[in-house]
């Protein structure tokens, strides 16, 4: 490696996000989270276990799903089957890549470049052990020490009025957010959650939402 290559990283671990949130939740006194859905393509590397780990402390079950409808759909199915038997743990859905180990030769590449840390999430603080930093022998490539620059914090990192990080934690809808749609548009973002083509903002502007969701969660009895 070159020693003029100076690397400004930002990785993030998901787990530790996934339990903010469901934490987040209790806070404010909403309805529980009672399973959790994990993204495939970040499990296509750590594997399942981090998941399995994660739901065993919570007593939650757990799928490691694909993106495509039906992925969701059978996701949502294995969620509640394991709900109605009781057990909590992790499963696979996204069987075609997610395997239970990982892959093993980038985890011990990570592992020995990366070590665990704190990080400042947008709009949700500092998390705990949920970020990656340089180690040691690697630290003359990270540019944030080389050049002195100033690492993102909690303060001013969201546009002021902006929901984005209550509906990043499912606290709020965009439609809860004064800005969606006014101020804040997909062709003219004003928060993280709208410039985002993955952002809950820009999707549910595109597609609205909303409407069946919560027509089922009113018989359901979870309104």
């Amino acid at each position: 490696v070159p020693p003029n290559l100076k690397l400004i990283t930002a990785l993030r671990l998901t787990p530790p996000a996934a339990k903010r949130a469901i934490a987040a939740a209790v806070e404010r006194g909403l309805e529980p989270v009672r399973g959790i859905i994990a993204p495939g393509h970040v499990s296509t590397v750590t594997g399942a276990e981090p998941w399995d780990r994660l739901a065993r402390e919570l007593g939650l079950p757990a799928v490691v799903s694909g993106f495509e409808p039906v992925d969701l759909l059978v996701s949502v199915a294995t969620l509640l089957r394991m709900l109605l038997e009781g057990r909590v743990g992790a499963e696979i859905e996204y069987r075609r890549l997610v395997t239970w180990e990982g892959n093993v030769a980038a985890k011990k590449l990570i592992a020995e470049v990366f070590e665990v840390a704190d990080a400042a999430w947008r709009g949700l603080g500092v998390i705990p052990e949920s970020g990656l930093e340089l180690r040691g022998p690697y630290r003359g490539y990270d540019a944030w020490e080389e050049y002195g620059l100033p690492r993102p914090g909690p303060e001013g990192d969201m546009p002021g009025g902006c929901r984005c990080a209550d509906v990043i934690l499912g606290l709020a809808k965009p439609t809860d957010c004064p800005l969606f749609m006014k101020a804040c548009t997909p062709s003219k973002p004003y928060g993280p959650c709208m410039v985002s083509s993955e952002g809950t903002c820009a999707i549910w502007a595109r597609f609205g939402g909303g409407g069946l969701a919560d027509a089922i969660a009113e018989e359901l009895g979870l309104r």
